[in-house]
């Protein structure tokens, strides 16, 4: 968050000292504090699936069986995108969590003619979680969530003042947020301890939007944003337990002292639509 922080006061800076000054009818040039309101949604997902690790030997794609001397998959009844509400796959299966993103926002531009450059950066928090599950033959279900805590970006924009008061622009640049895991699951007869509860992820963000001025220094707008996260590293591992104590021919224990698991896809996509308001200085 300090690097997110650090740049963006930065560019703020360098862009104030090289920018001259400033004409009246440039309407987008200089700073601006703000917030957004919106909506953030995710794709499907349901082809999403949870991958083991045997042998734990970091890679991952192992078969977990049933049995030593032949080879059922313990996870045959297959997996959902989304949270167990029963051990039975098919008919246990809830949607993710889409909700309302709120954030603070800090910005600097630069307009020639009709053409404006600039940097935003902001600070909020998305309520949103997305979730896969895994069913195995026992019945059990085995469910790894992530959810936002709160999230943060830093992005360049560029658009074109059409009419001189109405701006249409393009952003990208680097997105940020604190995610928490969670793992939920009906089997007992096992041991599971996860990686991390919540880590710091890093990813990028693209959209665009329309700025309207609406008096001399307040503007407000609409603005898309597709947002990409790189969620790796996290991964639970099935063990067993002393009391009592998990038998030798338990599907986790066959390969090795214990199994790993992690989701299939370690990109936590979102797109959010959000109204924007602006005060200029």
């Amino acid at each position: 968050m300090r690097t997110l922080n650090g740049a963006l006061l930065g560019a703020i800076g360098l862009m104030a000292f090289t920018a001259p000054a400033f004409a009246q009818d440039q309407e987008f040039s200089g700073p601006y504090i703000g917030g957004s309101l919106g909506h953030t949604f995710q794709r499907s997902d349901n082809d999403e699936t949870v991958q083991f690790d045997r042998d734990l030997n970091g890679s991952f794609g192992d078969t977990v069986v049933t049995s030593a001397t032949n080879a059922p998959n313990a996870f045959s009844p297959g997996f959902c995108g989304g949270t167990a509400t029963s051990s039975a796959p098919g008919t246990g299966c809830g949607d993710d969590r889409d909700s309302t993103s709120y954030a603070a926002r800090l910005g600097f531009d630069v307009q020639r003619g009709n053409f404006v450059v600039g940097v935003v950066g902001d600070i909020g928090r998305t309520e949103i979680s997305d979730s896969v599950t895994a069913f195995s033959t026992t019945p059990a279900s085995y469910t790894m969530t992530r959810s936002i805590d709160w999230n943060a970006g830093l992005r360049l924009r560029a658009g074109y003042a059409a009419g001189g008061r109405t701006l249409i622009y393009a952003t990208g640049g680097g997105a940020y947020a604190k995610v928490d895991h969670d793992f939920a699951t009906s089997n007992r007869a096992n041991s599971f301890t996860v990686t991390s509860e919540d880590k710091d992820v890093w990813g990028w963000a693209a959209g665009g939007g329309v700025e309207q001025k609406v008096g001399t220094n307040f503007s407000i707008g609409v603005e898309y944003l597709y947002t990409r996260l790189n969620d790796d590293d996290y991964s639970v591992r099935a063990g067993a337990l002393t009391s009592p104590a998990t038998p030798a021919n338990n599907p986790f224990l066959l390969g090795a002292a214990g199994t790993d698991f992690r989701r299939s896809d370690n990109r936590f996509e979102t797109h959010g639509v959000r109204a924007t308001a602006a005060y200029r200085f």
